[in-house]
């Protein structure tokens, strides 16, 4: 693991984790109780329905609003998702919610590019930064008292249905029924967060690491098709595709032909077919990725190594003094600044070409039609830093 994922370990509140580390030692008991066959038909149950819980509850209306319910349906989707023992639902709206804003950029409260795949899986949920639910995240949830109630009570529903399972099935109901159930449901959702950000096929440009994976899907009830879902938040379906397993939609679908919800949320033609352009915080931020492909390292070393023989006698050459005036003015573009500089040192790295940069970014990312403008600015991208490498005077604060 990288240092940029260790550094965090020393906010992981250990005590904490005792809960947690019961939560996968209480099956074990089993060997003692033994193992029924109405406990395993009722974790397999507990598995799918909670799922459904986590997916439908947690994530697709509580975070995303994509889908319309009645007062009383929200409270019992709420019941349903906290019987899972993933914390109250505003607590799981609110940092998901932050998640998606910061999606695998260094603020991410569990991205697997910054700070490794322990921390990812399981690490941040016992960070003491998380521990609180931020309310200012979900203004549209904390108006309601029974949600807040069980911000409070966060225990209640998983408490209840353990003892629920004791009285089905004594202990074996209990220790494989509630918790094994348990542990296979916290770690199907947590694969999300870790391995649906590294593993599997990128179909939109997200500016971030989300990724469809198929058997993330049929585990998740659908969620596997993590890049379609940050292509389109807004959607109830997250399976764009007709070959794309999504039973938590299918079972929504279902229920609103009864009206038991309503008003749920699809993804536009354009997008489901890629031919909508990304949003302007998405191509900046990919066409920052692209430009870092070029390693600064690399051209400043070699810049260093060719003007440090002739750096007086170019500082005080009238057109680098003419360039560096419109470089400070922002009278001229980058690009053309550094072109004109070449003529004054031609030994010094080429800028890539814009073919050079999308043949580069075909490598990386899926086709959009917004690809030659993330080109176009990559390329920018690339010439001011270059231009800056001559002129570090001029160099933003932020830079």
């Amino acid at each position: 693991m990288s240092s940029s994922a260790t550094e965090f370990h020393d906010d992981i509140i250990y005590p904490n984790t005792a809960a947690f580390i019961f939560v996968h030692l209480a099956p074990l008991a089993a060997i003692w109780s033994g193992v029924t066959t109405t406990s395993v038909i009722l974790a397999i149950t507990l598995y799918v329905v909670r799922m459904f819980g986590v997916t439908a509850g947690y994530h697709r209306f509580f975070s995303h609003r994509s889908f319309k319910t009645s007062r009383a349906g929200q409270f019992l989707f709420a019941l349903l998702a906290m019987s899972s023992t993933q914390k109250s639902v505003l607590w799981w709206a609110a940092l998901h919610r932050h998640h998606h804003r910061h999606s695998d950029d260094p603020e991410d409260v569990h991205s697997p590019v910054h700070r490794g795949f322990f921390y990812s899986h399981v690490g941040w949920i016992f960070d003491k930064k998380h521990d609180a639910t931020r309310v200012d995240e979900v203004p549209d949830l904390t108006k309601y008292p029974e949600l807040v109630f069980l911000d409070k009570h966060q225990l209640l529903p998983g408490i209840a249905l353990a003892v629920l399972c004791f009285f089905i099935d004594g202990w074996s109901g209990l220790f494989i029924g509630f918790f094994l159930s348990t542990v296979f449901l916290y770690h199907g959702t947590f694969f999300i967060n870790s391995l649906a950000h590294v593993h599997g096929n990128q179909r939109y440009v997200t500016g971030d690491d989300s990724r469809n994976n198929w058997w993330l899907a049929l585990i998740t009830l659908g969620e596997g098709w993590h890049n379609n879902h940050h292509a389109y938040q807004r959607s109830t379906r997250q399976g764009f595709r007709w070959y794309e397993i999504d039973i938590t939609y299918y079972v929504l679908k279902a229920m609103s032909w009864v009206g038991l919800v309503w008003d749920l949320g699809e993804p536009p033609v354009e997008v489901v077919r890629n031919e909508r352009r990304v949003g302007t915080a998405v191509l900046e931020r990919v066409a920052r990725q692209l430009a870092e492909q070029w390693a600064a390292a690399d051209v400043r070393g070699q810049m260093a190594s060719q003007m440090s023989h002739a750096r007086e006698s170019f500082d005080a050459h009238p057109k680098v003094i003419e360039l560096r005036t419109k470089l400070a003015a922002k009278q001229a573009r980058a690009e053309e600044i550094w072109h004109e500089l070449q003529q004054q040192l031609p030994h010094l790295p080429h800028l890539p070409s814009a073919a050079e940069l999308r043949t580069r970014a075909l490598q990386l990312y899926a086709e959009s039609p917004s690809t030659d403008e993330i080109v176009a600015r990559a390329r920018q991208v690339i010439a001011e830093r270059m231009s800056f490498e001559v002129f570090p005077e001029l160099r933003p604060a932020a830079t």
